[in-house]
């Protein structure tokens, strides 16, 4: 074969190796995005879930325009509401007729209905130990007849989400080992291939950081570069998801940062310290025990 032969085979291995390699890196890492994505998409959910658990004050038949603006005001300024709405008599009527098509005043001969104020809490309190503390103070306005909620709802949806979370986190954590090790052989079986141009640079006598240096340099870039196709393989999905479901705030800045961020640091610190390990091994190792690797 001739010289330009064996280069352009040398051309073509180097291509085909780094080319491979920065595939596979990319599927790792958009597994583990996939993954960051299922987590936040799981947090939104149940934030969103929380915060529409209704709890409804009911105001006795004898409330005052000045008991109303004082529940107001402490509404207002309490750091566990998230929204709340008052609805009067007459438009709880008006709620009742328009759902059920009947008029219990016709039969009744007066409006039964009572006012209310509906409370949604902020995520963080809607669970049974925050209720808790919060019925009490809610209770202390004796306008307020009572306090009406689905207690087993919100016990069991909080036992849910738990439950839920633990599952994946465990996929979370188990795919990112699995990923650390795929991308970790990937580089290994890389500079295995190049072992024995690290050995000659030692025999020439370059000092350890000069050998170094080209290997971290090429497979951070690879890392870098998977790391980027990944996210856009990532963001492609998410552009087809959010077509089924546009309620899904997928290019909100809340799940691209930690997500982009989370792919960029993964690609970048396992490529370098996988590459720094392997031609560390390399480095110390002598001559002729490279032939039995």
């Amino acid at each position: 074969m001739s010289k330009n032969g064996r280069e352009k085979t040398k051309r073509d291995s180097f291509f085909n190796l780094y080319f491979t390699s920065t595939i596979s890196i990319t599927l790792a890492l958009f597994m583990v995005g996939l993954v960051a994505f299922l987590l936040l998409w799981a947090n939104h959910t149940v934030k969103y879930t929380k915060e529409n658990v209704v709890i409804a004050l009911v105001l006795r038949d004898s409330i005052q325009q000045s008991d109303i603006q004082r529940v107001d005001d402490y509404l207002k300024k309490a750091d566990f509401i998230k929204a709340y709405r008052y609805i009067s008599k007459e438009s709880a009527l008006n709620e009742h007729i328009n759902d059920l098509g009947d008029d219990p005043t016709e039969f009744l001969g007066y409006n039964p209905l009572k006012a209310t104020i509906e409370i949604n809490l902020k995520a963080d309190y809607a669970n049974s130990d925050s209720l808790k503390m919060i019925e009490p103070k809610l209770r202390n306005y004796n306008f307020i007849e009572d306090i009406v909620y689905q207690k087993d709802m919100i016990s069991d949806l909080n036992m849910n989400v738990s439950k839920i979370s633990l599952v994946l986190s465990l996929v979370a954590l188990l795919f990112l080992i699995v990923t650390i090790i795929l991308i970790n052989n990937i580089i290994r079986i890389s500079i295995y291939s190049k072992r024995f141009v690290i050995n000659t640079m030692k025999l020439v006598g370059a000092r350890a950081w000069f050998i170094r240096k080209p290997f971290l340099k090429r497979f951070v870039v690879n890392g870098l570069f998977a790391s980027f196709f990944a996210i856009i393989g990532l963001f492609g999905t998410g552009y087809y998801v959010k077509q089924l479901d546009s309620t899904l705030p997928l290019y909100d800045w809340h799940f691209c940062v930690p997500i982009a961020g989370l792919v960029l640091i993964t690609g970048f610190l396992i490529s370098f310290l996988a590459a720094l390990f392997a031609i560390n091994r390399y480095i110390r190792m002598k001559t002729n025990e490279m032939y039995f690797i």
